[in-house]
């Protein structure tokens, strides 16, 4: 009875323990629940991110096997009339014969729905599949043949493995020949996408759910050391334990700021998907070396190039966040000016830049590119070339567009005194070559000292005549 009363009229000491308690207690709470909000909301758009990235590399995977097909036909199809059936039948033969990997065959139907090559699957063939619909209900081959009078599209659905007979997430891509009212394609299961969604996102719950335990834990042990001081500690004793209280606190907090770091490192993972996409040019490039196909694995061995030349961009251009608006929202040409007036103002130098209007401007990736070079080289001049002008000039002509940047500073070192070429140099290079374009230096020292850069992309990467800009805008 007596405990009953006690609990009901606190002392002073338990009544402060109580006021200390709960601050911590809602504290501790309301960080819990903002850091798993975050941390899942965070995860979840990286989740996202990482799905389309993946399934637009499948995408990219059927285009080109698809595209692949039709070149290996496409001296048949084109001589052939509308009711050449030698010519049907030798172009079903090509399609038969093009399987890939355990899974991996191309499919046809005519435009009333009925099969005509499925060498995988060879109970379809010579049947017609009209209204066919997969376990979800979505329709399959209808919506092939609606894709194929458009032209060409895309189409997901579930679909039995050959290897396996299991179902599976399928993705096609159809393309429609209109002179024969044939719908051709073919597809790749996106189990393993799926799968490695789903494993991302476990692991998000189990970090969020660690997370909570990590600060529950804390903020128990503040609890506990909180109250235990309140009950026993005189006034001093009741100061040292809001220092502790403070400190903890902190603890909680830098547990939440590590949290969003390592949430916030994870998003530089979304580069995995351009991985992805080489990984799987670098797969093509092994079956085509393995049939003995050199010349067709050219190709998708310098798309797996390209694709991680552009992974190694793309985590240079996330880690440094150096992008200017005024090169999206004004163009290359005010960029720019805007970064020679800006280093004329910086450094005293003077500084000029020239240009033309383009009648084709470049394209996104070539003023990215240029605007760079740009950079690197005035930082270069601004730390190594003790220089008093400097000139730009950007301009096009009938084989592309060229920028020339010029100063009179003291030049490179000769070639043996070099250690190896710099960063910035070679950063430049990388940039020029990504986009098919050639990068010289000139340069010397002495009284006519000075060094040049030329940085020259090829016609391929101006727009055509009917996507250029205003005549008073510039490239």
């Amino acid at each position: 009875m007596r405990l009953f009363e006690t609990l009901l009229r606190p002392t002073y000491a338990q009544k402060l323990s109580l006021l200390m308690t709960l601050p911590l207690i809602v504290a501790g709470t309301a960080i819990a629940v903002l850091v798993g909000y975050q941390s899942r909301a965070l995860a979840e758009r990286e989740i996202q991110a990482l799905e389309v990235q993946l399934l637009e590399a499948k995408k990219a995977e059927l285009r080109n096997y698809v595209t692949q097909a039709r070149n290996g036909f496409a001296h048949i199809y084109g001589l052939a009339a509308p009711d050449d059936t030698q010519a049907k039948e030798q172009v079903a033969q090509i399609l038969s014969a093009m399987i890939y990997g355990k899974d991996g065959f191309f499919f046809v139907y005519d435009y009333d729905g009925t099969n005509l090559v499925s060498p995988r699957q060879t109970e379809f063939i010579n049947r017609n599949w009209a209204g066919l619909t997969d376990s979800a209900g979505v329709p399959v081959v209808d919506e092939f043949i609606r894709l194929a009078r458009d032209g060409a599209g895309w189409h997901s659905f579930t679909w039995e493995k050959p290897s396996t007979g299991e179902e599976a997430q399928m993705i096609a891509y159809v393309l429609g020949l209109q002179d024969w009212q044939w719908a051709i394609g073919t597809g790749v299961f996106i189990d393993d996408v799926l799968a490695t969604v789903a494993a991302s996102r476990a692991d998000v719950e189990a970090r969020v759910q660690r997370t909570f335990l990590y600060i529950g834990a804390i903020t128990l042990i503040s609890l506990v050391l909180v109250f235990a001081s309140g009950m026993f500690l005189n006034i001093r004793e009741r100061r040292l334990a809001d220092a502790k209280l403070k400190e903890l606190t902190q603890r909680v907090f830098d547990a939440q700021e590590e949290e969003r770091g390592r949430v916030a490192r994870e998003l530089h993972d979304g580069i995995s998907q351009l991985l992805v996409g080489v990984r799987y040019a670098l797969d093509n490039t092994r079956r085509r070396l393995t049939r003995g196909d050199g010349e067709g694995a050219v190709a998708p061995l310098e798309k797996g190039t390209e694709s991680l030349l552009t992974a190694i961009t793309e985590v240079r251009r996330i880690s440094r966040d150096l992008r200017p608006g005024v090169l999206d929202d004004l163009g290359l040409g005010p960029a720019l000016k805007a970064l020679t007036d800006d280093f004329a103002a910086r450094t005293g130098i003077e500084t000029a830049f020239s240009t033309v209007v383009f009648r084709n401007r470049l394209d996104q990736d070539s003023k990215i590119a240029l605007y760079r070079i740009a950079q690197e080289a005035l930082t270069n001049i601004e730390r190594h070339a003790d220089a008093t002008k400097v000139s730009i000039d950007l301009r096009g002509h009938t084989k592309g567009a060229t920028m020339r940047i010029t100063d009179n500073g003291r030049g490179l070192p000769q070639r043996d005194a070099r250690t190896g070429p710099g960063i910035g140099l070679r950063n430049m290079q990388e940039r020029i070559e990504q986009l098919d374009g050639t990068l010289r230096i000139l340069s010397s020292r002495g009284t006519q000292s000075g060094t040049v850069i030329e940085a020259s992309l090829p016609l391929s990467h101006l727009l055509p005549p009917g996507e250029e800009g205003t005549p008073a805008q510039l490239p």
